[in-house]
């Protein structure tokens, strides 16, 4: 099998694993608890957490381990805007994650707040002078993903948090960390997800910087400084926090290949999102005449591993959001499907998905590759 939906989830490394083992085992204590054995799981998570926050440039005290990268953005979102005094507007862009679309519109519809979600060009790209000119007195926060899961596409967060002024500023983080430098972002909350940095599902992570009124969603025994009751989940910090701090193999010359291999083999294919701001490890695709769903389902045939877009709206048929907002038509947004290498990403690999992808397209009657 060649696996190439890394966007989606990675495989458990062998290194996370082995750092969690002692905490799934002999280490079982609760973190609260008042004795040798809830003492040592504390040491872990105070450990995990120090390791994180130097990872990451801030201070331990402004993290709060979260179930993934879902809670973490509802949290961002709705515990910013609702411990706010600013007021209740709220600004993110028409192709971020659903975890952050929908909590605004739970915002708008259950606590009276208003939004402008901000277009996007034809490469995927938010205009600093677009969010400038969206942000107003009343503006309680500003949300924008660092890097697309369905097109990959890397916003300018500096140039946007430039522009954001006093205005807290939430970056979704979850796609780039483990590619891309998170340290120099200058954002005041980020969203981690364990299961993208090789840990098990369950465990993610919120940075919110100190001075920033969070409203918690979870309440009960107080737990991360009162921000996210509920009994830490120690392994899994202890697993992302050596996820974390593992670099990878960036396969940015392979991901050109098979991006250029594809556009050769398959005559009317395009790349969705910008090609220069782009993950490292992402090539995305639209294949006009065609089923993404019945390309992918011929790819899984001969053993290749891939999505159509985002495994958070799994069980959807209707066309991607984020390629609508990207202007592409919706009868040919359903013909999308995207590939996300890692590290362990062969050329021989990419050779033979960029030949199986020209077959596939073919067989399923779309695009002729002659």
């Amino acid at each position: 099998m060649i696996y190439l939906d890394h966007a989606a989830s990675t495989p458990v490394r062998r290194e996370v694993l082995e750092a969690m083992w002692p905490y799934l085992t002999g280490e079982y204590g609760n973190p609260s608890s008042h004795h040798t054995v809830g003492e040592s799981a504390l040491s872990a998570l105070t450990a995990a957490r120090a390791s994180i926050a130097a990872h990451l440039g801030v201070r331990p005290g402004e993290l709060i381990f979260t179930s993934g990268g879902t809670e973490s953005d509802n949290l961002a979102v709705k515990g910013i805007v609702l411990g706010s005094s600013r007021g209740r507007h709220v600004i993110t862009s028409a192709i971020e994650h659903e975890a952050i679309l929908e909590s605004v519109d739970y915002l708008v519809r259950h606590h009276g707040a208003s939004s402008t979600i901000l277009p996007v060009n034809e490469e995927g790209l938010v205009s600093p002078a677009d969010l400038e000119a969206a942000i107003r007195p009343d503006t309680a926060l500003i949300s924008i993903q660092h890097a697309n899961n369905e097109v990959g596409v890397v916003q300018d967060i500096a140039a946007l948090k430039a522009v954001a002024g006093s205005v807290p500023f939430h970056t979704d983080a979850v796609q780039s960390a483990g590619w891309l430098p998170l340290k120099d972002l200058g954002v005041d909350a980020l969203t981690l997800a364990g299961h993208k940095l090789g840990t098990p599902k369950g465990v993610g992570l919120l940075f919110v910087r100190s001075g920033i009124p969070l409203e918690p969603l979870l309440h009960g025994g107080g737990q991360e400084r009162g921000r996210r009751s509920g009994t830490e989940n120690v392994a899994g910090a202890v697993g992302l926090s050596a996820g974390l701090s593992l670099a990878h193999t960036s396969p940015g010359p392979l991901r050109d290949a098979l991006i250029d291999g594809v556009l050769a083999a398959v005559p009317g294919a395009f790349v969705t999102g910008s090609r220069t701001h782009r993950l490292p490890n992402h090539a995305s695709f639209c294949f006009p005449g065609t089923s993404g769903e019945a390309v992918l389902l011929e790819l899984e045939r001969h053993g290749i591993v891939c999505s159509s877009g985002s495994a958070c709206a799994a069980g959807s048929d209707e066309p991607s959001h984020v390629l609508l907002a990207l202007g592409i038509d919706a009868a040919v947004a359903q013909t999308a499907v995207r590939f996300t290498l890692d590290g362990t990403t062969t050329s021989d690999q990419v050779s033979e998905v960029i030949e199986r992808v020209a077959d596939a397209v073919a067989t399923v009657g779309g695009l002729s590759t002659r």
